[in-house]
């Protein structure tokens, strides 16, 4: 009771993080006190925890900084290791439970300590462990011109918001991983090892998933077509789970999809009916002849060429134009805008 007291001047997810997380730092102190881990590494020191919590508050990374200056019984990173803070406005308003929330820490803190620098130094496809089940996160995207790096397609915002001895903290600008459960068995753990490379060797088969899927929702985000970008991050772990392999893609983006509300099921067959396992530019798709089926992410529910139609410009799919075509290319995937979602009406019956 005393300490809800004590944090009432903070926003309401502040003080909800710090109250629930003080029980589970006690509980997790108790249990760890009943068993000996041979492969524990010694933490970092609570004077360097505050240092790093007063550099973190003063960035604006006041949930990251709560969690490693009032709970270190439930997060304390071990000595040489780098933490990857996300930012307030990523997860302010997301009821994570407090499994998840741990795993996401453990997900973005590295198993070595890098500056700035050192990750500018690292070439893309790199590996860097972390400490969530030994699995990984991969550097996507070196800018030497820009002194920017990405992990995971996720900018590194406020590069060495602290570096001491013993530790690293860089500012990223969303999770490394959805923080939406996409298992629909209710499994726990749905953190995926990242797409990446050590040794010049490729260390996972899931790394053979080439197409950018993050660049594509920040890219949908940014030009009008939110509701179809936030389900597609939704529901973005399993199509890579269950779409490991895909070389290229077509998507076609909706201006509105309506089933955000609906069951996930609902959702995901929504997304992946927009979602060829193929890449067609627009003039590809002119190209095809009339009927022509193309195969989608939804197992024997293929989309059919209309042609190109005298009273509408565009080509026309399952009788739904083509109104931004190329709207964004590269090599493995193009993003196609179009009039209004496909099959709505039939996918919710």
């Amino acid at each position: 009771m005393a300490s809800s007291c004590c944090c009432s001047f903070w926003f309401p997810v502040y003080f909800v993080v710090s109250v629930t997380l003080g029980v589970i730092a006690i509980c997790s102190a108790v249990s760890s006190s009943s068993k000996n881990s041979p492969q524990e590494i010694a933490p970092i020191t609570h004077d360097l925890s505050m240092n790093a919590s007063f550099a973190l508050r003063r960035a604006g990374f006041i949930v990251m900084a709560d969690l490693l200056h009032r709970s270190p019984q439930f997060f304390l990173p071990p000595q040489n290791s780098t933490i990857f803070a996300i930012k307030d406005s990523a997860i302010r308003n997301t009821s994570l439970p407090l499994w998840f929330l741990k795993n996401l820490l453990l997900y973005h803190t590295s198993t070595s300590k890098a500056s700035m620098q050192d990750l500018l130094n690292k070439t893309p496809g790199s590996c860097i462990p972390t400490l969530f089940r030994q699995k990984n996160v991969a550097v996507t995207k070196v800018d030497h011109a820009q002194r920017s790096v990405e992990i995971n397609h996720v900018l590194i915002s406020n590069p060495d918001i602290f570096l001491g001895e013993q530790l690293a903290i860089h500012g990223v600008l969303a999770p490394f991983s959805s923080l939406h459960r996409q298992d629909p068995q209710g499994a726990w753990d749905f953190i995926h090892s990242a797409a990446c490379r050590s040794n010049s060797s490729i260390m996972f088969d899931e790394s053979k998933n080439v197409v950018e899927w993050n660049r594509i929702v920040q890219f949908l985000s940014s030009k009008g077509y939110a509701s179809f970008s936030i389900a597609l991050h939704s529901v973005l772990d399993g199509i890579q789970k269950d779409s490991v392999g895909l070389g290229s893609a077509t998507i076609f983006a909706p201006p509105d999809l309506t089933l955000l509300g609906y069951p996930s099921t609902f959702l995901h067959r929504a997304v992946r009916l927009h979602i060829l396992p193929q890449r067609f530019n627009y003039t590809e798709l002119t190209s095809l002849p009339v009927r022509t089926l193309l195969k989608t992410l939804v197992p024997d529910d293929d989309l059919e060429i209309d042609g190109v139609l005298d009273f509408i410009p565009g080509v026309v799919i399952n009788g739904v134009e083509i109104v931004a075509p190329d709207m964004l290319t590269s090599e493995k995937f193009v993003v196609h805008g179009i009039s209004r979602a496909f099959k709505m009406a039939e996918l919710i019956g």
